[in-house]
């Protein structure tokens, strides 16, 4: 076993780790550790939520999580050596759960909370618990469905520079400022009330909280990409912007549809995960790095039959796009989710199917004016049940009226 070099409780409030967790981006927030390039090490995360939703039959705490004070992160560590300009290599060797937090949980979030992906036609809070059996879940609020996960980090990057941040904050300010009173927001700015600046503290904490980049998108060094396929074996070259580069993770997940299309649309969970780091130096100029670069894991679960459905950039009201591949994936979402309420799910329990499974999704033609093609791969091994087209029409399951936690 490598040195844990972030050990945190999961059943402990964030802000009580010791300054090991923050919620921000900033280039102020100190290091918790530094290590040597070549270095093996664990790191321990919270969940994304910081322990706000609980392994129950209610999706209370889905509708009222405070969204401003998500992603909890563990970090960040710095590496001797790194410089701006550099690239940081990272190699995600190994990733599991803690024993005293082995479950996990996939939310629907209220459109007047942060909404989802299809939050027009799933505006209320919705929720599963999951149960992992070694490399499997399994839901008690999803019968019929079983499926191996490919466990990953959801968010991992670098801290930015200062000049970096005010970036993005000027961007993503001017684009909130063209529909200021939007639910839910065209982004999220900085908040300063709930921002945790890890060892950052007093007046110099209060002071950037300001400005600290909330950490629900991804940007240019990194963050919140989601990408499924970042498992074990994986390789990421991060872009360095500060001293040291100031690597962070959380928001693990034990497996997740490409798209993470309910917003908490993976299996979230608290876990581990070890890493190795190293340096190219000069690395962004070397190779024209703006964004970070991926190597996925050999790893995933051996799938051989899918069903495809398809989505062009025509929306649900017949409103004809141009060349609009996320309306071609919704619309390619919503073709799955009708076709498997056929079988007897509802159109939650699908939803939520399409987050958490390993799906695959693909903009398989973008060139074909006006419609993007969109595509979304359903593996039919995934349920005990047959789920693939017959003359006889689909086989409705009896699930004894089993759906995802409601609100009360």
């Amino acid at each position: 076993m490598l040195e844990t070099l972030i050990h945190i409780d999961p059943n402990m409030a964030p802000a009580s780790q010791g300054g090991l967790l923050h919620n921000r981006w900033h280039p102020d927030i100190p290091m918790v550790a530094t290590v040597k390039p070549g270095a093996s090490f664990r790191v321990e995360c919270a969940d994304w939520t910081g322990g706000q939703i609980f392994d129950d039959d209610s999706a209370n705490d889905v509708r009222d999580v405070d969204l401003t004070k998500v992603h909890y992160l563990s970090g960040p560590i710095g590496v001797e050596g790194a410089e701006p300009g550099d690239l940081l290599v990272v190699n995600i060797l190994d990733i599991g759960t803690l024993p005293s937090s082995d479950w996990g949980f996939t939310g629907i979030f209220a459109k007047s909370n942060g909404g989802g992906f299809l939050t027009e036609h799933y505006p209320d809070a919705r929720k599963a618990c999951w149960q992992f059996e070694g490399i499997y879940a399994k839901s008690r609020h999803i019968p019929g469905c079983r499926f191996a996960g490919i466990m990953h980090p959801g968010l991992i990057g670098c801290l930015p520079s200062a000049d970096l941040l005010k970036t993005w904050n000027q961007r993503e300010a001017a684009l909130v400022a063209t529909d200021p009173g939007r639910v839910p927001p065209l982004a999220a700015l900085p908040y300063a009330d709930t921002a945790l600046m890890g060892k950052l503290t007093g007046a110099a904490a209060a002071e950037a909280a300001k400005y600290g980049a909330r950490t629900v998108p991804p940007r240019e060094h990194g963050g919140n990409c989601d990408i499924k396929n970042l498992s074990r074996g994986s390789q990421v070259y991060f872009p360095v912007y500060v001293k040291g580069g100031g690597l962070s993770m959380g928001d693990l997940h034990f497996s997740q549809g490409d798209g993470e299309i309910t917003f908490c649309g993976a299996i979230e969970m608290a876990g581990w995960i070890e890493i190795n780091v190293d340096i190219i130096k000069g690395g962004m100029q070397k190779y024209a790095v703006t964004n970070p670069i991926f190597r996925p894991s050999p790893l995933e679960p051996r799938y051989n039959d899918y069903l495809i459905f398809e989505g062009i950039s025509v929306d649900e009201s017949g409103k004809q796009h141009y060349l609009d591949a996320h309306v071609a994936y919704r619309r390619a979402c919503l073709n799955a989710i009708e076709y498997l309420k056929k079988f007897g799910y509802t159109g939650e329990q699908a939803y939520a199917i399409l987050g958490t499974a390993p799906v695959e999704g693909h903009i398989s033609g973008i060139v074909d004016i006006p419609n993007a093609c969109a595509t979304l791969w359903l593996p039919t091994g995934i349920f005990d049940f047959d789920i693939r087209l017959t003359p006889q029409g689909p086989v409705r399951q009896q699930f004894g009226g089993i759906d995802l936690a409601v609100t009360t």
